[in-house]
């Protein structure tokens, strides 16, 4: 087995005692992301939309990072503190994904950290031409 700490200034650094992703073998686990912009480290200005769309490129951001992109995910959890919100993130889900889409869970949340109105992790299984060798 093969753990590797994925980095990646283009997302949010951690705000805790955890990584902001984890490769096992071809296997990327993707820490909680909220709408952090990562080069101020504030939740982004705007409604749901603009918190949802930074999510997602948080997202992208460490799937690169990591070596594969969106369509390597395989799992998806949302928290939302108002799953009113949830066709939103049905609508800026497809413009980040295609089929077939990841497993998805959505979950209704009394609060997320710093005030955030949505948070998303992921699980990635990347392609075995994306893994290098050890």
């Amino acid at each position: 087995m093969t753990k590797v700490i994925i980095q990646t200034i283009q997302a949010p650094q951690a705000i805790g005692t955890y990584s902001q992703a984890v490769k096992v073998d071809r296997t990327v686990y993707i820490s909680g992301q909220i709408p952090l912009v990562p080069e101020t480290m504030d939740i982004i200005e705007g409604d749901i939309a603009a918190q949802i769309i930074q999510v997602f490129d948080n997202l992208k951001a460490l799937a690169e990072a990591a070596g594969g992109d969106l369509g390597d995910i395989v799992k998806l959890n949302v928290f939302l503190t108002d799953l009113s919100n949830f066709p939103i993130v049905n609508q800026i889900m497809g413009l980040y994904f295609q089929e077939p889409y990841p497993a998805r869970a959505a979950i209704g949340v009394a609060a997320l950290p710093k005030d955030a109105e949505v948070e998303m992790d992921a699980i990635m299984c990347l392609k075995p031409q994306e893994y290098p060798a050890s």
